[in-house]
């Protein structure tokens, strides 16, 4: 089985630490790849910046069905451009927050939030309510540490979010998820310093993500997620044109994307 986790950031050092959370977990016989887009924006944190990371997300996701991957996971806690991977793949595609959401709920009655910056809480209460957990969710927490500091052990920002996760717990929560994936391989180190539990959705997204496909189950196609309609797509992003195969677009036929 192959599992590609697809970092959305263009920051190659990240995406070697979340495939090292993600290959942890992993079953025998389960390759996880950890791939970097060649487009996109150095760390997401910000509508503007997921946005722009959806086209590089969506390379690595047709590139992947070219090569016979078998599920994918979108490693940014915003979950950008979910939707349309899932257009795209034919096997399961899996969100960090997604995963991460349902991973807590299933270890408390309650539990919260701690990511990055407080921009980005907005976008965390709107997935939350998306999956149905908001009525669990007691709070978001920012520990206001940018993503890429997340990346240097020298900034201090992992006795900040220890801080934060601590604060969720004595509010009343039984589980705290993490909100970024930069956070991913000190999430055990978090959990004994508070000593409660604390999700990584890196990991959780992995998991399931490995669940479904040993389960032989596969995403929806007779549907909103069928393959988009071949049309034309003029511009810097002509090279995403679907062509027709057979009558339906294939995502192996993007015109600007080759193995």
């Amino acid at each position: 089985m192959r599992i590609r986790v697809v970092n959305p950031n263009t920051t190659a050092s990240m995406t070697a630490a979340i495939g090292r959370a993600a290959a942890a977990v992993a079953g025998p016989g389960t390759v996880v790849e950890a791939v970097t887009p060649s487009t996109g924006p150095a760390s997401i944190e910000s509508h503007y910046e997921e946005a722009l990371a959806v086209p590089g997300l969506l390379e690595q996701v047709a590139l992947g069905e070219q090569e016979g991957v078998d599920a994918y996971v979108v490693a940014c806690f915003g979950d950008p451009g979910l939707d349309a991977a899932r257009e795209l793949a034919a096997g399961p595609v899996i969100g960090i927050a997604e995963a991460g959401y349902h991973a807590a709920a299933l270890l408390g009655r309650r539990f919260g939030v701690v990511t990055t910056l407080a921009r980005t809480t907005g976008r965390a209460w709107e997935l939350a309510e998306r999956y149905g957990f908001a009525s669990l969710v007691t709070e978001i927490r920012a520990c206001e540490v940018p993503v890429l500091q997340l990346d240097d052990p020298t900034s201090g920002a992992r006795a900040l979010v220890v801080a934060e996760c601590r604060a969720v717990i004595e509010g009343g929560s039984d589980a705290v998820v993490l909100g970024c994936a930069g956070m991913a391989e000190f999430c055990a180190e978090v959990s004994r310093e508070i000593g409660a539990p604390v999700v990584d959705g890196v990991a959780a997204a992995t998991v399931l993500a490995e669940s479904l496909v040993r389960l032989g189950l596969r995403t929806g196609k007779s549907g909103e997620y069928a393959p988009p309609p071949p049309k034309p797509v003029t511009g810097l992003l002509s090279g995403f044109t679907l062509q027709a195969v057979d009558g339906a677009s294939s995502p192996a036929l993007l015109t600007g994307v080759s193995a």
